[in-house]
């Protein structure tokens, strides 16, 4: 690690055919595709570069070191990706953009009734909701985004929920659904 520290590629090369199999395979494990574990073990082949001069023979044996960055970077890797929202694809066929295939007669009924239903709120209320539901938005990512206090995303969330309910009878939903 002095050596690529230094800025020996040949060090470098080297810490790759001793450790390559080893990252991958960390990465591997915890990750869903070969090509995201590819990724990660380039990531952290890099990273090993860059903090190269932190490493301590003190402290941990290199192949420790080595294990340790893998892991952490492989996790933070994963929680970068589970905390970015998920796309849904209804939210396209209730906000009135064009569905990628044609829906059923039933779900058009549906997602008008629910569309003109959503369109009746209050703006905050609509807006929540939409982001929350729709675009897959946590309530503490919405709050960020409209600059409100994450109680009254809730509040606004909660209010409008209730008067969807109110505005869409349930039986009406399953009687277009089952027919």
């Amino acid at each position: 690690m002095a050596r690529i520290a230094a800025g020996e590629q040949q060090a470098v090369e080297e810490l790759y055919d001793r450790f390559g199999g080893l990252v991958f395979k960390i990465a591997r494990q915890l990750l869903p595709t070969t090509a995201e574990a590819e990724d990660a073990m380039q990531e952290v082949f890099l990273r090993l570069w860059r903090t190269a001069e932190r490493f301590d023979p003190e402290r941990a044996k290199l192949v420790t070191w080595v294990i340790l960055l893998s892991r952490r970077h492989v996790i933070d890797r994963l929680r970068r990706k589970n905390s970015r929202p998920k796309t849904v694809a209804a939210p396209t066929e209730l906000l009135g953009e064009a569905p990628s295939e044609p829906p059923k007669v039933e779900q058009q009924e549906l997602g008008s009734a629910l569309r003109q239903a959503i369109a009746t709120l209050p703006q905050m209320q609509r807006v929540v909701i939409e982001k929350a539901y729709f675009q897959g938005f946590t309530l503490r990512e919405v709050s960020v985004q409209l600059n409100l206090p994450l109680g009254t995303v809730k509040s606004a969330l909660s209010r409008g929920l209730a008067r969807l309910r109110d505005r869409v009878d349930p039986e009406d939903i399953a009687e277009s659904v089952a027919s």
